[in-house]
């Protein structure tokens, strides 16, 4: 094991004291058991050492100088010495990565077959797989750029959305990749870390790439290119029934790395195109955190402990006197110590209910946690996790932050109280205005809303209980409408589950009417 000097340091410095009374043990001692310093004043200094005896007992090794070697040993391998960078595998997948996909028409082309959109929805999948859990985001953008998802650890979700990528979710022709780019900083302004982002596309506007540099000037944003399709010309047909030319803007291309400082990769048929984005999200996210943020070592003081425990068998011989009785009772109360999410006398003697509480949530015991938490927001978070979402908008109602009004709104959505949990989230935005995944759910509930209504105006004229929803006092017939209207709604969501394209685009028309509003006020 090579060892740099110049590297080497101790993650825990003050550990480090421990020595000096470990050092100062023996001098103490053998300063207390001095018998020529006792006899001095009693006995003429000439005289003294005659009249001492040294056996040869005297010189070996005493317990003190044991004690003295654990405190020493153990102060050092506390103090945590290191001298190598700790570099785990996974850390590529730590920052978030940012997807944008170009739906464009010319992704329809069929020079990288079967098409350029399919081989780019292909590569994600093996992409989003590979980060396993890390937190990746998806963005689409054609004439305008908009948010799919945020942030999440949710390979499944991803693959769904992916899935439902295709180049009529986004009509208005053009490759806004400056929307992206503000997309992506206000995402990764919300998550507090450096990210990439990764633009899958076979063009660019040519007209951005001077705001593009500006715009990322200073930021904690990586931009990677990944080039999709060939330098031949293909045709593809639009859903009008007319054709056009798709190219492949290779100059555009290399404008955008260009303008972005990104580097220009293309998309493979192997594993090449993955390494690659890896490595580049890799590097950027170690370079970010070398400035400014604490580099994590690796703490080589467990080496430390075979010779401390060497040592400590050593203290174990005859005439040593150990008192176990308080080991075996601490033993006992650690080990025999009940379940911290449930309620007893012990456990209310030294935790809190919501150090209980906290537990539970911690150990994914949600159910046990709503009913330990009294603070209204881990009681409603944890109702939330655990599908009791009725409780959660009782426990969350009283509480006015931007993080309960979000799952208050979450929870009212599961509810199919949309038109609340859109008011909900709009109470988060006034709270927190850059609150992207309250932006992206206010956006996910009003295309629900428009899209359950839609399917409730569509149902046969036979299922007319389905539509009476809006008074819930008690009646007579509020048994069979709400039978009624959980069929209904299960319908509803089986049909929500089988066409996400349909949901996107509607979603995508919800915030481009969002956008065009402010810009038909001005004056």
């Amino acid at each position: 094991m090579d060892i740099d000097l110049s590297a080497f340091h101790f993650l825990r410095p003050l550990w480090l004291l421990v020595i000096v009374p470990g050092l100062a043990a023996p001098w103490l001692w053998r300063r207390r058991h001095d018998l020529k310093r006792q006899l001095k004043g009693f006995i003429a200094p000439h005289l003294v050492e005659h009249l001492l005896l040294r056996p040869d007992a005297d010189q070996r090794l005493r317990p003190v100088h044991l004690l003295a070697a654990t405190l020493v040993i153990g102060a050092l391998a506390a103090a945590g010495p290191t001298w190598q960078q700790d570099t785990p595998a996974f850390l590529d997948n730590r920052a978030p990565l940012i997807l944008a996909v170009d739906l464009s028409a010319s992704m329809d082309a069929a020079d990288v077959p079967p098409s350029r959109l399919a081989a780019a929805r292909h590569m994600l999948h093996d992409l989003v797989q590979r980060r396993g859990g890390a937190r990746t985001a998806l963005i689409a953008y054609a004439g305008s750029a908009h948010l799919v998802l945020p942030a999440t650890d949710d390979p499944a979700l991803l693959a769904t959305f992916i899935d439902a990528l295709s180049t009529d979710l986004l009509p208005q022709p053009g490759k806004d990749a400056l929307g992206v780019v503000e997309l992506a900083l206000a995402l990764l302004k919300a998550e507090n870390s450096p990210g990439t982002l990764l633009l899958i596309t076979d063009g660019a506007d040519a007209s951005q790439f001077d705001a593009l540099g500006k715009r990322l000037h200073g930021s904690d944003l990586q931009a990677l290119v990944l080039a999709v399709g060939s330098g031949d010309a293909s045709v593809t047909r639009t859903a009008d029934g007319t054709t056009v030319k798709a190219t492949f803007d290779e100059q555009g291309l290399k404008g955008l790395a260009d303008a972005t400082h990104a580097p220009l990769g293309s998309l493979t048929l192997d594993d090449d195109d993955l390494d690659w984005i890896e490595l580049h999200a890799q590097r950027h996210f170690q370079a970010v955190s070398g400035d400014g943020q604490p580099a994590h070592w690796k703490d080589a003081g467990y080496w430390l402990c075979w010779p401390l425990l060497l040592v400590a068998l050593l203290c174990v011989r005859r005439g040593w006197r150990v008192n176990w009785l308080g080991v075996v009772a601490a033993a006992v109360l650690l080990g025999g110590a009940p379940n911290p999410a449930q309620a007893g006398a012990l456990l209310d003697a030294f935790f809190t209910a919501n150090q209980q509480g906290r537990w539970a949530f911690e150990h994914a015991h949600y159910g046990q946690a709503a009913e330990r938490f009294h603070d209204p927001y881990w009681k409603g978070v944890s109702a939330y996790e655990a599908a009791d979402f009725t409780a959660a908008v009782a426990s969350l109602a009283v509480v006015d932050t931007a993080p309960a009004h979000f799952y208050r709104g979450n929870s009212l959505v599961r509810l199919f109280k949309f038109a609340e949990a859109i008011a909900a989230y709009r109470q988060a935005l006034r709270a927190r205005p850059d609150f992207a995944e309250a932006k992206a759910n206010l956006a996910l509930a009003q295309a629900l809303l428009a899209d359950y209504q839609d399917q409730q105006a569509q149902s046969p004229p036979d299922e007319k209980p389905d539509k009476v929803v809006e008074d819930q006092t008690p009646s007579a017939g509020s048994k069979r409408q709400e039978v009624a209207k959980a069929a209904s709604d299960q319908r509803w969501l089986d049909n929500l589950a089988t066409s996400p394209g349909q949901f996107l685009k509607r979603k995508f028309q919800i915030q481009q009417a969002a956008r065009q509003t402010p810009q038909e006020q001005q004056p």
